[in-house]
C-alpha cells in the first residue's frame, strides 16, 4: 500500500545548500526509496526568483517520488502541515562583522521561524538545524517554539562526524563503510571535539579498534582532530565556496537515521538537547553519540571519557555556553 507524502520543509532553499539537498529529498536519498515527499521551500524575498527556478528544476527531473512542491517566501505558508523541517537559510558572518552582531541578526531569524513552526508545523515535527551557528540556532528556536518537544530540535554535526570516518579511511586506505563509531563531541565549530576512542573497523579478522589499527596517537591527537575542525574552512579556500554537497548529504543522513534507525552496533553524531550526559550542562544543544529507533534518538551511556577527552568536551562545552548567553543577551 503507498505510504502517504510527508511534507519537507527547507528553508534557504535557493542557496547552495538547498540547491543540492532538494533533489536528494526528491530522489528518497532522506527518506527512503519508497516514501513520497511533498517539498516546502522557504527562501528570502530578493531570492524568490530562484526559488521559481529551483522549482522549475524539480518539476524538469520528475521525480517519480516527489508529489508537491510549494516554493514560497511566506514563512507561516512554508511551514503549514510540515512533519520535518530542515533550516538552512540563516544568516552567514560578513567581514568585520562582530559575532553578536551576526547572533543578532539570527536570533532574529529563528525567532521568527520558531513562531511559524509552532503555529503552522505538523504535532512531533522534526526539526534539523544548518545554519551556523547551527547549535545556538536550534537553541533560539527551541525556546520559541515550546510546544515542539525538546527531543525534536537537532543540529547538524554529521558532517563533522562524516568527515571524521572519511579522514580515518583516507588514512588507513579502506573503505569509509567499514569505518564506524567515531564520534563528534560539542559545537559545530573549530572547538568541536572529533573523538576515536571508541572507533572501530571491520578488517577480514573481526572489527579493529581505529587506535590500534592507525598505531599513531600524535596524528590521531593532533593533524586528525584540527583537519576535522578546520575541514570547512578547506573546501571554502580550495572551491572559493562553502561546504554544499558535503553538507546536504549530512543532512539526509541525519534525518533518515533519525526516523528510519542507525544499524546495530552503530551510532552516529547528532548536536541534541543535552541531559547533563557526560557531565555536559544541562540545557546546551551539545553533539553527542546517538543510536536512533523508532524515530527516537538516544545518548549513548557509559562510554569511558580519558582526561585528554575530557578536557576537550570541556572546551566545547564553554564556549557554548557562552554562545547561549550571548544569544540571550541579544533577545533583551
Amino acid at each position: 500500500m503507498a505510504k502517504d507524502p510527508v511534507r519537507v520543509l527547507v528553508t534557504g532553499a535557493a542557496g547552495q545548500i538547498g540547491y543540492a539537498l532538494v533533489p536528494m529529498i526528491a530522489r528518497g536519498v532522506m527518506l527512503g526509496p519508497d516514501q513520497p515527499v511533498i517539498l516546502h521551500m522557504l527562501d528570502i524575498p530578493p531570492a524568490a526568483e530562484a526559488l521559481d527556478g529551483v522549482k522549475m528544476e524539480l518539476v524538469d527531473a520528475a521525480f517519480p517520488l516527489l508529489k508537491g512542491v510549494v516554493a514560497t517566501t511566506d514563512v507561516a505558508e512554508a511551514c503549514k502541515g510540515v512533519n520535518v523541517a530542515v533550516m538552512v537559510g540563516g544568516f552567514p558572518r560578513k567581514e568585520g562583522m562582530e559575532r553578536k552582531d551576526v547572533m543578532t541578526k539570527n536570533v532574529s531569524i529563528y525567532k521568527s521561524q520558531a513562531s511559524a513552526l509552532e503555529q503552522h508545523a505538523a504535532p512531533n515535527c522534526k526539526v534539523l538545524v544548518v545554519a551556523n551557528p547551527a547549535n545556538t540556532n536550534a537553541l533560539i528556536l527551541k525556546e520559541f517554539a515550546p510546544s515542539i518537544p525538546a527531543k525534536n530540535i537537532t543540529c547538524l554535526t554529521r558532517l563533522d562526524h562524516n568527515r571524521a570516518l572519511g579522514q580515518i579511511s583516507e588514512r588507513l586506505s579502506i573503505q569509509v563503510s567499514d569505518v564506524k563509531n567515531v564520534i563528534i563531541w560539542g559545537n559545530h565549530s573549530s572547538t568541536q571535539y572529533p573523538d576515536v576512542n571508541h572507533a572501530s573497523v571491520k578488517t577480514p579478522g573481526g572489527e579493529k579498534p581505529v587506535r590500534e589499527l592507525v598505531s599513531d596517537d600524535a596524528w590521531l591527537n593532533g593533524e586528525f582532530i584540527t583537519t576535522v575542525q578546520q575541514r570547512g574552512a578547506a573546501i571554502i579556500k580550495a572551491r572559493k565556496l562553502s561546504s554544499a554537497l558535503s553538507a546536504a548529504s549530512a543532512a539526509c543522513d541525519h534525518i533518515r537515521d533519525w526516523v528510519l534507525g542507525t544499524p546495530e552496533g552503530t551510532w552516529v553524531s547528532m548536536g541534541v538537547y543535552s541531559d547533563a550526559s557526560y557531565n555536559v550542562p544541562a540545557g546546551l544543544i551539545y553533539s553527542f553519540p546517538v543510536t536512533c529507533k523508532n524515530g527516537e534518538w538516544s545518548i549513548v551511556q557509559g562510554l569511558p571519557i580519558d582526561e585528554f577527552s575530557r578536557k576537550k568536551m570541556d572546551a566545547t562545552a564553554v564556549e557554548l555556553s557562552e554562545e547561549k548567553d550571548l544569544a540571550y543577551s541579544c533577545l533583551s
